[in-house]
Order: structure tokens, then sequence, then C-alpha cells
């Protein structure tokens, strides 16, 4: 359980991360493995809001959240991600919105407390559980966000509302596509802009999947709605 932990704030987490990407995880392996495959964890909690590293907006509506410990973090590769939890008290579905840079063990989710107690007595503070990875129950299209501060001369994008993990980002210029860089925060972002006047943008999900967009441009803090939705599989 956080509270439990001598657990470093969120804000270092842009200083740990890297660090502890270098070294490793504790036990290695990573977390977009097969839908439906179980592995084994665990679970604690910590005072989730429904942001985090992945760069998401709050939910106070929806706090079945969880972060992912950072060796399954994967540089935000799971963000945005749902797993299904077998606990004592039952199954969750979690929507993956963080990180967890004192949660070094495979398997380890920090769950919200509301999430936690849906599954496990809170009185536990950590819990044996298994977990896989599975579709999320999403509804409409999936959508694209541009990062505050963005422009034709520097451009980042995060994917929302996909229904699989997002594995790669491109946009296409001069007649190929071009592979966009995932940071740890969950944006897509080209340093030197996507240019000016409309963006096409191409997304791949975790099982090959493809959906191809046009954006109106690099605008600053807007949201698009793309034209589809990763196909359940």
């Amino acid at each position: 359980m956080r509270i439990e932990k001598l657990a470093p704030a969120r804000w270092l987490a842009p200083i740990l991360l890297p660090l502890l990407a270098a070294c490793g995880p504790t036990d290695p392996g990573g977390a977009l493995r097969a839908l439906g495959e179980f592995q084994n964890g665990l679970i604690t909690f910590y005072d989730a809001t429904g942001a985090g590293n992945c760069s998401f907006e709050p939910s106070p509506g929806n706090l079945d959240v969880a972060a992912m410990n950072i060796g399954q973090y994967e540089n935000s590769a799971v963000c945005g991600s749902c797993v299904e939890i077998e606990g004592p008290k039952g199954n969750l579905r979690v929507r993956i919105v963080d990180s967890c840079p004192d949660c070094p063990t495979k398997g380890h989710l920090d769950l919200s407390r509301s999430a936690f107690a849906k599954i496990a007595d809170p009185v536990a503070g950590r819990v044996d559980v298994r977990w896989r990875l599975v579709t999320c129950d999403v509804q409409g299209p999936v959508r694209y966000h541009i990062q505050d501060g963005s422009s034709q001369w520097h451009t980042a994008i995060q994917v929302l509302n996909h229904r699989l993990p997002v594995t790669k980002l491109e946009y296409w210029k001069n007649g190929a596509w071009v592979n966009v860089n995932r940071k740890d925060y969950n944006y897509f972002v080209e340093p030197a802009g996507m240019g000016s006047g409309s963006i096409k943008v191409r997304v791949t999900a975790s099982d090959g999947q493809t959906l191809e967009d046009t954006l109106p441009g690099a605008n600053s803090n807007a949201t698009y709605d793309g034209a589809a939705q990763f196909k359940a599989g």
C-alpha cells in the first residue's frame, strides 16, 4: 500500500524512469503480450486520480485505474491499455494511466483505492493476483490530442480512446510514412514539427491493426476524432 512505503513522489518519475530503465526491471518482461494471456502479479493501492505519467486528464467519475510497474511500463507503451485482474473478491477491468517507479517487480499493479477495494480487502495492503491484457470497453473512434504548445515546428500527438494498445504512430511526409518517437509521458513527438496544414497519420495496434486519419493541423491543445476504432479481434 503506497502509504506504507517510502515511495518517491510522482514528480520524480521523469528523473527515475530513465535511470531505472537503464538498470532494467527486477524481473524483466514486457506487458504487451497477447491479449488474454494471464500472468501472476500483485496489487497495492495509492491515491490515484486518473492522471499520471500517461498525461491523461483526471477521471473522477471512473477510478478503475492503475499504475504499471516500471519494468512493464515500456516507455508508456501500455498507457491507455486495459487489464483484467482476478482478485480474492472477484474480477475487475482497469485502465493503465500511470507508471509506478517504486514498483520494480514484474506483474505489480498499483491501483486506485476504490479499485483495490472492489477485488481485495484494503487492510491486506499487498495481494497476490493474476491479470491479463484485455480490450478496452471504449465507445466511438480513436481520438488524437495535440499537446498544448504544439505547432507546425514542434508537434506532439497523444492517442486516446483506443480499444487496443497503441504501439506506433507515423505521419505522411514527402511520399513516405515517418515513424514518430514516443516519449515516456505518452506523447508521440516530432521535434522538427509536422509542417503546416493537415497531417495524415497512421497508428498501429499491438496486434498489427492500423488506422489512418487526417488531422486538421498541429493546433495547440486541440482534440480530434478519428474515423474508426480498432476491431476487438
